[in-house]
């Protein structure tokens, strides 16, 4: 990742550089190719370049529609040729308040300000249904923006004529569609704007010279909003909030001046920071973010300050907790590695720059927040937009719950002699079966976020999993499992596609955090019996090497596979005789379930 592209960045700098920018983010290609069209009311060509550079920051290429200026509403309705070959998986519509068409006059009456709001809606509501309809694919789209003048003063609100009256409302239409449709976004503009400051926003300069709905130096806050939400829905945000203590949950050193003497809770102003840092931490735990301590300290002083009567984050909110005095580069690899993540997962944070900077480089793809006061955190956490939440499943707000039990299930394995041993004490069970529709959304996310566990990568949007879950042309899997320790949850999705007596797999992934429990030779046994149901002779299988899923080269293999090629990338393809196949042993108890 390059620094000058992560918070706290120079918008002014980045518009100044972003041909170097880029040409230094080509020099490494890889990443997850991602077509959107942008289809604007007003001047796009910076905005997406400077998208462009956000994207390959955080692992995703980009290729480019844009429609010509002004034409956005031509291009979501009628047939384009040139649109329509480029089969968009997300369309960002860049309207903002300049493109209303349909504004209250002064004095004009309740009664034709609303049939004004409803004619102004239901154009962009047509957009969003002929898209859909046409590619099936992500929309994003932005609300509105306030203007940075107001005719009628504080009357702009509580007055049908209004324009803020106005805007607002048609802002909430937006929001309520939203909140009904699936793949379908709201970009908040209107909250950059104010949080930018609507005065340096609203350049008339720039939108009589260029035709920008805001002012140039905004565009980098704009495009990192923007890339925000498609890194959330490509699976590219971050898992882990690993945390040190002294001076950052609590004010003071807990191994100086003890638990009684440390800054946290109501008595004092600094003691408040702290505590309002605290409870925005632990909000992050119940979105499902993993928290962790990487603190140098001794554990029983950290057990302490974290069990301090007035603080509100105690130990067992911490999936891992490393208090020691080794490196924290070193205790966050080890954080990794026992949770069964990759370190360009975590957010570290830490109030010492020394520290801050010997983590960056040892680990680079660590995202680093240093701070000053606990205020500052909070902002510099919040606008860093790495935890950004596009769909919140119940897997996922207990996400904290599933990492801590899978603590307990290593320190569980250390009592038994051998490992079978320990997988049949574990009293697992599974349910495999059918894609369920509730479940939808989970699996569209499993499949865009799992990189080691996944042979193919293959991405899907909502709408292509939801198409594939609906067509006869496949067999879908999708595997819970549970022990004594917890429910796991969705853990593994299987998607193959039936030509004839061939099945192809064009999916199969798990989440790492159930390695090594025999849930992959579960889902093989279940694939080759639902092949059989329906006439399938030969499953192919098919492994494309990542930088990531190495682990799974020889998955196929593994199963009673045959590799029949393997190319000068080192693509290879397997197959597997339906009918010789010998189903493997499993310590899991498999229970039926045809609808997920």
């Amino acid at each position: 990742m390059l620094p000058e592209l992560c918070r706290p960045f120079d918008g002014d700098e980045i518009m100044t550089k972003k041909k170097k920018l880029l040409r230094l983010l080509k020099e490494n290609e890889t990443g997850t190719p991602l077509r959107i069209a942008v289809l604007g009311g007003s001047t796009t060509s910076d905005i997406v370049k400077v998208l462009e550079l956000f994207l390959r920051n955080r692992g995703i290429v980009p290729t480019f529609y844009e429609s010509e200026y002004a034409q956005y509403q031509n291009d979501a309705l009628f047939s384009n040729a040139e649109l329509d070959s480029f089969k968009p998986e997300i369309v960002f519509i860049h309207t903002t308040s300049r493109n209303i068409e349909e504004k209250p006059t002064i004095g004009e009456n309740e009664a034709s300000v609303c049939e004004k709001l409803e004619r102004e809606y239901a154009r962009y509501e047509r957009m969003w249904a002929s898209l859909s309809e046409r590619f099936g694919c992500i929309i994003i789209q932005n609300n509105f923006e306030l203007p940075s003048e107001r005719l009628l003063g504080n009357r702009e609100v509580g007055c049908a004529f209004g324009r803020i009256d106005f805007i607002t409302r048609l802002n909430v239409k937006l929001y309520d569609y939203a909140r009904t449709h699936g793949n379908f976004y709201i970009h908040d503009i209107n909250y950059l704007s104010a949080a930018y400051g609507l005065e340096n926003w609203h350049e008339l300069r720039h939108w009589h010279l260029y035709k920008y709905a805001m002012s140039v130096s905004a565009i980098p806050e704009f495009a990192y909003s923007l890339s925000n939400i498609i890194c959330s829905v490509m699976g590219k945000n971050k898992k882990v909030l690993a945390l040190d203590l002294d001076n950052t949950l609590w004010g003071g050193v807990i191994g100086d001046d003890g638990q009684a003497g440390i800054e946290i809770g109501h008595e004092t102003h600094e003691g408040q920071s702290y505590l309002a840092l605290q409870k925005f931490v632990k909000a992050h735990k119940e979105l499902g973010i993993l928290l962790t301590v990487c603190s140098k300290n001794d554990p029983e002083n950290a057990l302490e300050g974290l069990n301090h009567p007035d603080g509100v984050l105690k130990p067992e909110d911490f999936a891992l907790i490393k208090a020691n005095w080794n490196e924290k580069s070193l205790n966050l690899e080890e954080t990794a590695s026992e949770l069964n993540l990759l370190p360009e997962s975590f957010v570290f944070v830490d109030d010492n720059p020394a520290e801050c900077e010997i983590v960056k480089a040892q680990l680079p793809e660590v995202t680093v927040i240093n701070f000053e006061n606990p205020e500052e955190c909070i902002r510099a956490i919040d606008k860093c937009g790495l935890f950004e939440v596009t769909n919140l499943s119940a897997d996922d707000a207990k996400r904290g719950e599933m990492y801590a039990a899978n603590a307990q299930r290593a320190a569980a394995e250390k009592k038994f002699a051998s490992y079978d041993e320990f997988l049949s004490s574990l009293e697992m069970s599974a349910i495999i079966g059918e894609f369920d529709p509730v479940h939808i959304p989970r699996i569209t996310q499993l499949t865009n976020k799992s990189n080691q566990f996944n042979c193919t990568t293959k991405r899907y949007t909502q709408a292509e999993m939801e198409s594939v879950a609906q067509s006869p042309n496949y067999i879908r899997l999708c595997g819970r499992l549970t022990d004594k320790f917890g429910d796991n949850g969705i853990v593994s999705i299987v998607i193959g596609e039936k030509k004839g007596s061939e099945l192809h797999i064009d999916l199969w992934l798990m989440s790492c955090r159930v390695l090594k429990r025999g849930m992959e030779y579960a889902m093989i046994n279940r694939l080759v019996e639902e092949a059989k149901k329906a006439d399938v002779k030969t499953i192919y299988g098919y492994y494309y090497p990542t930088k990531k899923n190495a682990m799974v080269k020889e998955l196929f293999g593994g199963f009673g596979f045959s590799k029949v090629s393997e190319d000068e990338n080192q693509n290879t393809v397997w197959t597997l005789d339906v009918n010789s196949y010998t189903p493997k042993t499993v310590h899991i108890d498999i229970k039926e379930n045809n609808n997920g």
